[in-house]
Parts: C-alpha cells; sequence; structure tokens
C-alpha cells in the first residue's frame, strides 16, 4: 500500500497527543481568565463596601455625637446623668444589633469562585 504523493497523511498518536495537549491548554487559560476576572470583580466590591461604609459610619457617627451633646446641654441642669446612661444602652444594643445582622449576612454571601469552581466540575464531569 503506497501513498499518493498530495495526499494527506491520517493523524497519528503524536498529533493526536498535541491536539489534546492545545485543547487543555486553551481550556486551562479559559479557566484561569474567568478566574482573573472574579478576583477583579471581588476586589472592586470590596473596595466599594469599604468606602461606602467607612463614609456611612463617619456620618451617623457625627450625628450622633452631636445629638448626645445636645441631649446632655439640654437637660444639663435635670438629668445630665440619665440621659448619657441612656444613651451609653442605646448605643450598646444598636451596636450588638449591627454585630448579629453582619454576622447573618456574612454567611449568606455567595461563595468566592463559585463560576470558576462549577466550570471546573463541568470539565471534570465531561472528561470521565
Amino acid at each position: 500500500m503506497s501513498q499518493e504523493a498530495g495526499a494527506p497523511r491520517p493523524p497519528g498518536l503524536v498529533d493526536s497527543l498535541s491536539r489534546l495537549g492545545r485543547s487543555g491548554l486553551a481550556l486551562l487559560r479559559t479557566r484561569l481568565a474567568l478566574l482573573g476576572t472574579e478576583l477583579e470583580e471581588e476586589r472592586i466590591r470590596f473596595a466599594r463596601l469599604a468606602l461606602a461604609v467607612a463614609a456611612i459610619a463617619f456620618c451617623l457617627q457625627m450625628a450622633v455625637l452631636l445629638f448626645v451633646i445636645f441631649m446632655v446641654v439640654f437637660l444639663w441642669d435635670t438629668h445630665r446623668l440619665a440621659t448619657l446612661g441612656a444613651f451609653a444602652v442605646a448605643f450598646l444594643a444598636a451596636g450588638v444589633i449591627g454585630m448579629l445582622v453582619l454576622k447573618r449576612r456574612l454567611a449568606r454571601r455567595p461563595k468566592m469562585f463559585a463560576s470558576s469552581l462549577g466550570e471546573l466540575a463541568k470539565d471534570e464531569e465531561r472528561l470521565q
């Protein structure tokens, strides 16, 4: 059996392994690109959240401080200590409630790299 002079050769083991390697590298590159995108999105989301929290905390602290000073000065002659004690208890309760809400929100946040892990699971399933 002789091959004709211009006919293409049938793919051999080396060609198949080469194609498999290229496919694997392309798959890996895609998954790494997705992971990089998710990391960047998480970084941006965290930075925005941190800035918003800092700005909100500053504004609320100033408002609360000025309100407490106003109430203590307003009630200076009659109930100065009761006013300070009531505000201390109220702020303690608000802080505890805030911590509980934050803890619940952090427990319900989406799992980091969920898309990448899902795609890798699909790839693994397809390969089996």
